[in-house]
């Protein structure tokens, strides 16, 4: 009797939430591990709005075919091929009433409608804890899901890393680098705004690799009279300028977390802080702050050696899960070795920074103020 498995079969792939280094990999090694099998591929526009929204794609574009001809040379490049978004999860997708209200409406079987339409019962969904959050709703209804994972904020569970991290935290270091001298030339103070918006991996490992002097991140809230005692000290001892990595969403002791606005279909929108915690040391030190914002330069550019080789692996792992009979899993790395894991498992809770781990413990030896 032959392998379902092994049959002729065509796969959908996303990409969903914010874009990171190392998707075009991904997209490029599923193709590609895909067509050996002799599997079909096909891409979906922007996270599901290539099937929930049609009249975006009036070429019927919503949903194409993707061949080794599509993915040749992509590898290299950043963001996404497929277009993605963070707006109107389908599962709470806003849908505006006649008085100008939102209700918010789970679509998810549209989705599922949509692929069975064209004859696609499999999805690689591409995502973070939220896209893949949905991409379990969806397994848990019958479609046949595997999921890879992708944050910059690294803050997925159940894997060592996600790619995209590498590139971004290289990226931040290097501008550490950069402001250094300037810093000094100055005698400034230089507050640097990362993301990482409930976990503050980047800032952590980059404010360490780059020497910075402070490090507030949202698993240690601060007292920014701390902070202002540690640089005057610095000062104090000769040292001219400070460096002070902050992650987005970073709070100080009894406070909350800096928001921009809060849009209706999608996660409230933080930012301000390094800001808000440039103004504070201005005025507690009295030493001149600037206040540098990395922001979504952190997303872009080409991806590093090692989000390239994560994401190929990833992607090719996909493939040989759907090949293996699995569904509702995710795709993570437990060196040396790819696994695979419960999307349930890996979207129940988030990776954030362990407070008593080696990596702040290092930097508390190195005299680094977290603020506390």
């Amino acid at each position: 009797m032959p392998n379902p498995n092994k049959q002729g079969r065509k796969i959908a792939i996303n990409t969903g939430g914010g874009d990171a280094p190392g998707l075009n990999a991904v997209i490029r090694a599923a193709v590609l591990s895909a067509e050996r099998r002799g599997w079909e591929c096909y891409g979906i526009r922007d996270g599901f709005n290539g099937i929930l929204m049609p009249d975006e794609f009036p070429d019927g574009s919503g949903v194409y075919r993707l061949t080794r001809k599509t993915v040749h040379g992509i590898t290299p490049l950043g963001g996404t091929i497929l277009g993605t978004t963070n707006r109107g999860n389908p599962l709470k997708f806003p849908v505006k009433q006649s008085d100008g209200s939102f209700v918010e409406v789970d679509r998810s079987d549209e989705i599922i409608a949509g692929l069975k339409a064209r004859g696609i019962d499999t999805l690689i969904a591409i995502g973070g804890d939220g896209s893949l959050s949905i991409a379990n709703v969806l397994a848990q209804k019958g479609l046949k899901v595997v999921g890879v994972p992708k944050t910059i904020d690294n803050d997925l569970d159940k894997t060592v890393i996600t790619f995209g991290f590498d590139t971004a935290l290289s990226f931040a270091t290097e501008s550490l680098d950069r402001l250094h001298t300037t810093a000094e030339s100055h005698h400034r103070i230089m507050v640097v705004e990362v993301m990482g918006r409930y976990a503050g991996w980047i800032a952590l490992n980059s404010g360490i690799s780059g020497s910075s002097d402070a490090i507030l991140i949202p698993e240690i809230p601060y007292d920014i009279g701390k902070v202002a005692e540690a640089l005057r000290r610095r000062r104090a001892q000769g040292r001219r300028s400070s460096i002070v990595v902050v992650a987005e969403g970073a709070k100080p002791k009894g406070g909350t977390t800096t928001v921009i606005e809060k849009e209706v279909g999608r996660a409230e929108r933080l930012g301000g802080i390094g800001e808000r915690v440039g103004k504070e040391l201005q005025e507690l030190t009295g030493q001149e702050t600037r206040v540098v914002v990395l922001g979504h330069l952190l997303r872009g550019g080409t991806p590093t050696t090692f989000d390239r080789l994560i994401a190929l692996r990833f992607g090719a792992a996909a493939v040989r899960a759907l090949e293996e009979g699995h569904s509702g899993i995710m795709v993570a790395l437990d060196p040396p070795s790819v696994r695979y894991v419960p999307l349930e498992d890996a979207t129940r809770r988030m990776k954030t920074v362990p407070t008593d781990c080696d990596t702040v413990l290092t930097a508390r030896d190195l005299g680094i103020s977290f603020g506390d």
